[in-house]
């Protein structure tokens, strides 16, 4: 035969013990009464195998005299597992005739016990089984399954008021003594039996009522929550919705504001182009005119040199005539390189002018918004100032080709005849004089073209930006419609929730009012189950003589018989009456012990 560990016959006596007298417990409390005191058998028997229970496995500890094995250790660490049990721990340690560990472990079975909050404590103990390995044993009640048994047997003592008063108790030098003789059954336990199912059915019915009331509370405090959340999104909501039609009307108001800035611009834009079209047309004209003198100097150019070659044998007689006059024309030439000069520096200051108006024209034209037919006309406008550009150029080379043979003709010229070269000078001043008013004439053309070119590309990037501003704006209406349709949604929601809520609220009422007339109807059941507890009925051979009168009972007097002394007594004798909230009529009440009398029948039952 297979040897049995002693420690598993050990868990498994103690779990028979605690399921015996949490069964006794709730079974004498059903019959007795819910509310029990510290002096009721079977809660003391409860509490002692409780103690057995919790001291089986536990590991010794070596304080500074002796050694210590107390189950107070692994119950002081429900308050760091649990934050509830935080007032229980601080009421045992404030509590003045406790001084062994022990005591207070009693102490704080009994505090846990009132709450109803044992079996809460216990598992969240049982669960964090690496804490109750430093107390316990690995084969330790607490540690395997039936400590897990335990506690849900602990569950049920739930239905049992107890009101315990832990202050004036020797808890520390009580003897743990298991009392086997009260869960031996007795005949009188079986005529019991069905007086206990009922009693134990009404209060089944009022726990799954306090249940139900429980429920409906927390199911209350939720809708409460969710409606104060709805409410307050929808204030948000409403908020919102405020802040974006202002939104809207600003985003309008800056559309037409911008529209006729537009309307504006072009205005001026026209204007402009009408005054660069006759500037442009007057340009052509005078470019023209120059052009028919630049002819007709070449051609009187020409003639000059045919003259020149002619009398070019004459001038080498006058070669040495000249030579002295060639210095006086290199001082002239000196002279006027800083002319010259001084004209360089005039134009780099026209031309720092020029900037200057560029950039202002720059700032004026920021904002301008042209339409389509407009760039068109201009991208015409540019095509043609560029032909005119291009015959321009053609005409420059071909009148740099020109100067650059009659350079070289002078040249010839200087060498055989330094009058003529005078002559041809002065013609070359002329020359370059009109030669560089060309040139600011080919400078205007071209920062007019760079002008327009950037007046093209920034009217583009604002016609751009007003594209996606108009974009950006679709997609905040469709926002602000989306919102609408949420806030309407939410809205009906929050009118459901209402009904919901008053339903309920209505029918917590009326639970409310169900709940009271079974309270009082338990009470009435209670008050008649102790009044009829212990008492035994005289007969009426027997019962026929007052106890305080002495005299024969009749049909004037009648009997009236004490629930508490048994005293039995005569209408004269019982004058005394209480007015009760249970009945309408008040109530007959003995002279001796002031308990409630009930009047007798002709037979033994009351």
């Amino acid at each position: 035969l297979a040897v049995k560990d002693p420690t598993a016959v050990e868990r498994a006596n103690l779990l028979n013990m605690a399921k015996l007298s949490i069964k006794g417990l709730i079974e004498s409390a059903l019959s007795f009464g819910r509310t029990l005191d510290s002096d009721y058998p079977p809660l003391q028997q409860f509490f002692v195998v409780m103690e057995h229970c919790l001291k089986h496995g536990l590991k010794v500890r070596k304080s500074f005299l002796s050694y210590n094995k107390t189950i107070w250790g692994p119950l002081e660490l429900v308050e760091k597992l649990y934050p509830e049990a935080e007032e229980i721990a601080a009421s045992v340690r404030d509590l003045p005739g406790l001084k062994t560990p022990l005591g207070r472990a009693r102490a704080w079975l009994r505090l846990a016990l009132m709450q109803k909050k044992m079996a809460d404590y216990l598992r969240c103990l049982i669960i964090q089984r690496d804490l109750l390995s430093e107390f316990y044993e690995y084969h330790a009640l607490m540690m395997e399954e039936e400590g897990a048994v335990i506690v849900g047997l602990l569950v049920g003592l739930n239905v049992i008021d107890a009101n315990l008063c832990v202050k004036g108790e020797d808890l520390d030098s009580q003897v743990g003594v298991i009392d086997f003789s009260m869960y031996l059954k007795s005949d009188d336990d079986i005529g019991s039996k069905e007086r206990n199912v009922q009693i134990a059915a009404i209060l089944d019915q009022k726990n799954y009522v306090e249940e139900l009331n429980r429920q409906l509370n927390s199911t209350v405090s939720s809708l409460h929550a969710r409606v104060d959340s709805l409410e307050k999104s929808n204030t948000k909501l409403i908020e919102e919705l405020a802040i974006a039609k202002n939104n809207i009307i600003k985003l309008q108001e800056e559309n037409h504001q911008l529209r006729s800035e537009n309307t504006l611009i072009l205005m001026k834009t026209q204007h402009h182009l009408e005054a660069t079209k006759v500037d442009v047309e007057a340009e052509l004209q005078t470019y023209k005119h120059s052009r028919q003198g630049l002819d007709e100097m070449y051609n009187e150019a020409r003639r000059q040199l045919r003259e020149e070659s002619q009398l070019r044998q004459d001038m080498e007689n006058e070669l040495v005539v000249q030579v002295s006059m060639k210095h006086e024309i290199e001082l002239a030439m000196k002279l006027l390189e800083k002319d010259i000069h001084e004209k360089q520096d005039t134009l780099i200051g026209l031309r720092q002018q020029l900037d200057e108006v560029k950039a202002i024209n720059m700032e004026m034209y920021q904002k301008l918004q042209v339409s389509e037919d407009a760039m068109k006309e201009k991208n015409e406008i540019i095509s043609r100032l560029e032909d005119k550009t291009n015959q321009i150029n053609a005409a420059m080379k071909q009148l740099e080709q020109r100067l650059q043979q009659a350079e070289k003709a002078q040249m010839e010229a200087e060498a055989k005849d330094e009058k003529l070269k005078q002559e041809y000078m002065n013609k070359s001043e002329s020359l370059q004089k009109e030669f560089s008013q060309k040139e600011k004439q080919l400078l205007q053309l071209e920062t007019d073209l760079k002008i327009e070119k950037e007046w093209r590309q920034t009217l583009e990037d604002d016609l751009q930006k007003e594209k996606e501003t108009v974009s950006h704006l679709r997609i905040e209406t469709q926002g602000i419609s989306n919102l609408k349709k949420e806030f309407l949604k939410l809205q009906e929601k929050n009118k459901q929730l209402k009904r919901l809520c008053q339903d309920q609220e209505a029918a917590l009422e009326e639970l409310a009012s169900k709940l009271s007339e079974s309270k009082l109807k338990i009470e009435d059941i209670k008050e008649a189950n102790k009044a009829l507890q212990g008492q035994v009925w005289l007969k009426d051979k027997e019962a026929t003589h007052c106890k305080l009168c002495e005299k024969e009972f009749s049909l004037s007097k009648r009997k009236h018989h004490c629930r508490n002394c048994g005293e039995i007594f005569c209408n004269a004798c019982s004058d005394n009456e209480l007015p009760l909230p249970s009945s309408p009529k008040p109530v007959r009440v003995c002279d001796s012990c002031h308990a409630i009398l009930i009047q007798r029948c002709s037979s033994n039952v009351p």
